[in-house]
């Protein structure tokens, strides 16, 4: 909070409590044998609204010295001095307030009755300040442990932005370079096909350097990313790959990370249909529905086949940037059950008006 704007905090502070405080040295000056209650609502009226002349220096001092950081002796010396001097300060203003007011022929006496009150005065003065000293440095504390957790979240989201684009950006090298040893592999059986392949591999990557800019797509989009992604596949595979969609059409507005679900068509044909000297299944499907969107990755696969290791990112980067992107508020199944192995998704369901 910069200085102007504390100081306008203050004085609205201010202005809310001027009327209890007049209240209060009202009261305190009319106890019995001192001023009337006309004479003391007048003066506390009057030494309330420069009561701001305390207020603000106490919450000066809090601010230079803060209670945390400097010396026990130098604050209790700091307060006391100031006090003093405040409500000197502050029983000078009133003896010329009430001088001022002895003029009023209903007031007469109000000047000798204040003098009389002078040491009250100056108590209630000395009270006054200390009561802002405790009130000012309980609201910076609270202003400290506001910037604190501000800072904190600012942190917290920044390495969060972070980690989600270290995850995105290793996901193209990871597809190009399974896509390369594709390519490679075809020039020697099939050069008509590598080619067609290195055609529908730059249009992927172009698709993907449009994305890839964007924390967030539309699934529609994601979609036709796939679809290009398979066609790449397909050349590699031909009949051997079968895709089945059933996509709700309410989903396709659903936004979600980039590039989230290629990862996982592309372990469903590695691990899955590769393996498979038949072929099999890649199945996809996604429904929006109690502000949740719900996807499914399917494939055939060999239960009885050893397990292979991974040499990307997968499954697992697909979890980190859920979590990364969404906390506990999204979550990856995975079912091994059978013959078909399937991934599930489940997140929250974003769209483009509440994004």
């Amino acid at each position: 909070m910069n200085l102007n704007t504390a100081l306008k905090s203050q004085h609205r502070i201010y202005k809310v409590a001027a009327l209890p405080i007049a209240a209060v040295l009202a009261f305190v000056l009319q106890t019995p044998g001192g001023l009337t209650w006309l004479q003391a609502g007048l003066l506390g009226f009057g030494l309330a609204s420069v009561g701001e002349l305390i207020s603000l220096p106490a919450w000066y001092s809090c601010r230079i010295s803060p209670i945390d950081r400097t010396p026990r002796w130098r604050l209790l010396s700091t307060h006391i001095v100031a006090a003093q001097i405040l409500s000197l300060l502050w029983v000078g203003l009133g003896k010329l307030l009430a001088h001022a007011l002895s003029f009023v022929p209903a007031l007469q006496g109000i000047e000798t009755r204040f003098a009389e009150r002078t040491a009250i005065a100056y108590g209630a003065g000395c009270v006054f300040y200390l009561l802002a000293v405790s009130f000012h440095y309980v609201s910076l504390a609270q202003e400290a442990t506001r910037e604190l957790e501000t800072r904190a979240m600012q942190t917290s989201i920044q390495a969060r932005d972070a980690e989600l684009k270290a995850l995105k950006a290793q996901i193209n090298p990871h597809f190009l370079f399974n896509s390369l040893n594709s390519i490679s592999a075809l020039t020697s059986i099939d050069p008509s096909r590598a080619r067609d392949m290195c055609v529908l591999l730059g249009d992927f990557l172009r698709m993907t350097l449009g994305l890839g800019e964007k924390t967030l797509v539309r699934f529609s989009e994601e979609l036709e990313l796939l679809q290009k992604y398979l066609a790449i596949e397909k050349v590699r595979f031909g009949d051997r790959l079968k895709m089945h969609e059933n996509i709700q059409e309410e989903s396709k507005a659903c936004l979600l990370p980039p590039l989230l679900l290629q990862p996982l068509v592309e372990n469903a044909v590695k691990h899955g249909i590769a393996g498979l000297p038949e072929g099999g299944d890649v199945r996809l499907s996604a429904v929006r529905q109690n502000g949740r969107l719900a996807i499914v990755v399917e494939n055939s696969w060999d239960p009885d086949a050893p397990p292979r290791r991974s040499g990307g990112l997968g499954l697992k980067n697909v979890q980190q940037r859920l979590e990364a992107r969404y906390g506990k508020e999204a979550n990856v199944r995975v079912n091994t059950e059978g013959e078909m192995f399937q991934v599930s998704l489940s997140l929250p369901a974003e769209s483009e008006e509440k994004a």
